[in-house]
Formats: structure tokens, C-alpha cells, sequence
């Protein structure tokens, strides 16, 4: 008889395995074929936190850009570069947001040839320049020379009267995120070549 209930356990534990196996299968076969239809079709899907959908939560860097009139250039740059994941990590982040009219005074082309895809590293590069770890104020950020940017370079702090500069564009309007804070800067900052 212990031998009949033995079997009978072990069959239903068979049965089980074989069930829970072919159920994994499924979705693992709809999976593949979702991805091939879309590969089929072109679409490619964002993933990461950046693209997930929050109406509730104070808008972090990334939703401040993007909600902006006058940063688009500044998005399609960071969207260009494949940041958007980074802006939206817990931070706390600071970043120094230029303006269209700041990439606008560029010289002519630049913006254009930095959206290419062969550019991509470059365009990296010089976005992440305009961001700090931190969440200090406008009048805080008077007490720096220098801060360590994102892309492991340095860039400095100038205070004239009131105004503060970093890296030589001036900080126009300061904005608090959930992840830190947007200052508005005038001028686009570039990299110092060869640091």
C-alpha cells in the first residue's frame, strides 16, 4: 500500500512538472514571436525605466526636458544618445539643461552632424558634461571652482555678482526634480578637449 501512495506521488508530481514545463514553453514561444513580429515590422520598443508611464510621482530631469518648449534639441540629443534611462535613476542629479537657443548658437551644422548615429559617443560625451551628481541650489553651487561631471571630466564654477557660470554658460532658472534639479543654462558646455 506505501508503495501504491509512493507511486501515485510521484506521478502527480510528473504530471505537475511536465504541466508547469509546457506552460513555460507557451509563453516563452509568445514571447519569440512577439519579438519577431516586431522585428518584422520595424518597431523597436524602448525599454527602461524612462519609458514607463507616471503621472503621480514629482517629474524627475528627464520629464522636466521633455515637458520643456525650450529644450527640445536638448531631447532629441539625450534621446539621440540613448540617456533617457540615465536621467531618470534616483539621483540625486544635477543637470545643467542648455537651451535650444544656446545649441542654436553653435556653429552651423554641429547639432546635425552630433545627431548621427556615428556620433553617438561624441553627442555621449558632451551630454553627460551637463550633468553632476548632487542637488545643490544656484546660491550653494556659488561655493564650488570646480565640479566632476558625468563624463569624468571636470568644468568650473564662476560667480559674477549674482549670476553663476559653470562652465562658462550661465545659469538662467533653476527647477527642482524628483531626482534632483534642473538649472537652465544659456550656452551650450563643451568638453575641454584633451583633459
Amino acid at each position: 500500500m506505501k508503495t501504491t501512495i509512493n507511486l501515485k506521488m510521484l506521478v502527480g508530481c510528473f504530471c505537475m512538472l511536465f504541466f508547469l514545463s509546457s506552460c513555460k514553453n507557451e509563453t516563452k514561444n509568445e514571447t519569440m514571436t512577439s519579438q519577431t513580429e516586431k522585428a518584422e515590422t520595424g518597431e523597436v520598443k524602448k525599454q527602461g525605466q524612462a519609458f514607463i508611464k507616471d503621472d503621480e510621482s514629482t517629474p524627475n530631469v528627464l520629464n522636466i526636458a521633455i515637458g520643456s518648449p525650450d529644450h527640445t534639441t536638448l531631447v532629441a540629443a539625450v534621446q539621440a544618445a540613448d540617456l533617457e534611462n540615465a536621467l531618470v535613476n534616483a539621483g540625486p542629479l544635477m543637470v545643467f539643461a542648455p537651451t535650444n537657443a544656446a545649441f542654436d548658437a553653435l556653429p552651423p551644422g554641429t547639432v546635425e552632424d552630433l545627431l548621427k548615429p556615428e556620433n553617438k559617443n561624441a553627442l555621449a560625451n558632451i551630454l553627460k558634461h551637463h550633468v553632476t551628481p548632487g542637488n545643490y541650489s544656484k546660491d550653494f553651487l556659488k561655493k564650488f571652482k570646480k565640479l566632476g561631471q558625468a563624463n569624468n571630466q571636470n568644468t568650473t564654477v564662476e560667480v559674477k555678482g549674482e549670476d553663476v557660470y559653470v562652465g562658462g554658460a550661465k545659469i538662467v532658472a533653476s527647477i527642482p526634480a524628483g531626482n534632483g534639479i534642473v538649472h537652465v543654462v544659456d550656452k551650450v558646455i563643451l568638453p575641454p578637449s584633451g583633459e
